[in-house]
């Protein structure tokens, strides 16, 4: 017996991505956010988030190479490319989203 078809798998990674984008709009702020993450990914995974989350910051505060991000965070500059891709080109722009929300938000603290 066969298993799924492409497609079959495709829309079910589609319903999953989904139910999983919606599980993290139900959190209300970073402890929530810790606790779920933690039972979802590995500390490898969280690590990797983490750094590029840490690219994404540096990258958007400017005046850093490469290199010098590079340095500061041990990823290597393929990382950080791709992080910046996603950051000003790709349109997704949830990078972009985040960081302009942490400003607002520190402007109005």
């Amino acid at each position: 017996m066969r298993g799924p078809s492409k497609r079959d798998v495709r829309a079910l990674r589609t319903r999953d991505d989904k139910a999983l984008f919606e599980a993290f709009s139900l959190l209300e702020n970073g402890v929530e956010a810790a606790r779920f993450l933690r039972d979802l990914a590995t500390p490898g995974e969280l690590e990797s988030f983490a750094e590029r989350w840490r690219i994404a910051r540096l990258l958007d505060e400017g005046g850093h190479s490469y290199r010098d991000i590079a340095a500061a965070t041990g990823a290597s500059t393929t990382t950080i490319a791709r992080v910046a891709r996603f950051l000003r080109e790709e349109r997704h722009q949830g990078y972009r989203l985040v960081l302009d929300r942490l400003q607002k938000e520190s402007t109005t603290s």
